[in-house]
């Protein structure tokens, strides 16, 4: 399957949106310190985010890495091929993005990057730019960048749960 867009790789410059394309940028607080980095680092990586938040993931390696293709599968029907364009594994920076494939019903590419401040604070910043692909997205208009809005800060707000001491929840 062939992207469905020019600008592969663009998420890592924070900011960058293509011409006529939707920017989305989602920056949710995690936690603090070493060890909550390190869980959100890991649950980025492995798909346990989007596990659980209840989305469906169908990915060709355990872990995110450049060229595994992933599809997400939402509300069991609606299915996302995407490929991870890009990652990175910092001292105090963790992440990927993917990009979409033919069939998606989006076109673009979204980042999901953990990241620890000099102050120790664990960030969580969802960076995508995108546009319809199917006529339910153009169909939905402002509605379905609604809910990419949502869906990226149910990213964090998951996140942080699944980073959280043991001793918070």
């Amino acid at each position: 399957m062939s992207f469905t867009y020019d600008d592969v790789g663009a998420t890592r410059e924070t900011g960058f949106c293509p011409t006529g394309f939707h920017p989305l940028h989602v920056r949710t607080r995690i936690g603090e310190g070493e060890d909550v980095f390190r869980r959100a680092a890991d649950a980025v990586m492995t798909w346990e985010m989007h596990r659980a938040m209840g989305v469906g993931v169908d990915a060709s390696a355990d872990r995110a890495a450049t060229g595994v293709d992933v599809t997400v599968t939402l509300a069991g029907v609606i299915k996302a091929p995407c490929r991870v364009v890009w990652t990175v594994e910092e001292y105090r920076r963790t992440g990927w993005a993917y990009g979409t494939l033919t069939g998606h019903p989006e076109c673009g590419e979204e980042a999901f990057v953990v990241e620890r401040t000099g102050d120790g604070t664990v960030w969580l910043t969802v960076n995508a730019f995108s546009r319809p692909a199917k006529w339910y997205s153009r169909a939905g208009g402002p509605a379905t960048r609604g809910l990419q809005h949502a869906y990226a800060r149910r990213c964090g707000a998951v996140l942080r749960r699944l980073s959280a001491p043991a001793s918070e929840y």
